[in-house]
């Protein structure tokens, strides 16, 4: 292969930067990655530079770009497309929801039964008034104790569902399907 004139011989960093239009602390920086060589020729540097531009232009340096690979990253860019396409097709069959609603769903479900189970003492004075007072009291402690026990229950279930999902699926599951389980 004949080399261009001039650049059979080593040349500066400073001489190298001007002829391919690029600063001397890049070409520094390109000899510091070893891209090429100290003491190789001029032509030497011009191959290994345009090599190292073709690696770049095709996605092939995993470390070139700000640590970007290219097909790695097309790759994770389909998946996640695949992924949001997956959450909008059961979004729309109503087979989806996020975590995060259905905790605010369930609180609230929750605060409606409690508040129906708040009102059974005004209920109770005015449909049996003969009712003994130690009846009414048993019947309002099992009623607490469900009450208490339907929140901590249902409250460690969504903890412990949610546990579940991000330890086999990761941090980055944020939803589950109506039925609880988590999607793919």
């Amino acid at each position: 292969m004949k080399s261009v004139i001039g650049l059979d011989a080593p040349i500066s960093q400073a001489d190298f930067a001007e002829l391919v239009g690029i600063s001397e602390a890049r070409v520094s920086q390109l000899m510091a990655d070893s891209v090429m060589s100290r003491g190789d020729t001029g032509h030497e540097w011009l191959i290994a530079y345009c090599d190292r531009l073709r690696d770049q232009a095709a996605g092939r340096l995993g470390n070139g770009l700000g640590g970007l690979d290219l097909i790695q990253e097309r790759a994770a860019l389909t998946r996640e497309m695949r992924e949001g396409q997956a959450i909008k097709n059961a979004v729309a069959r109503k087979e989806f929801a996020a975590v995060g609603l259905l905790a605010d769903v369930l609180g609230m479900a929750a605060s409606a039964v409690v508040d129906r189970f708040d009102q059974l003492e005004g209920v109770l004075k005015k449909s049996c008034p003969e009712l003994p007072e130690e009846a009414k009291t048993a019947v309002f402690q099992v009623i607490a104790n469900a009450r208490n026990e339907w929140i901590r229950s249902t409250g460690q279930l969504v903890a412990e569902s949610v546990d579940a999902m991000l330890a086999e699926d990761g941090p980055e599951l944020d939803a589950v399907n109506f039925d609880g389980e988590a999607l793919a």
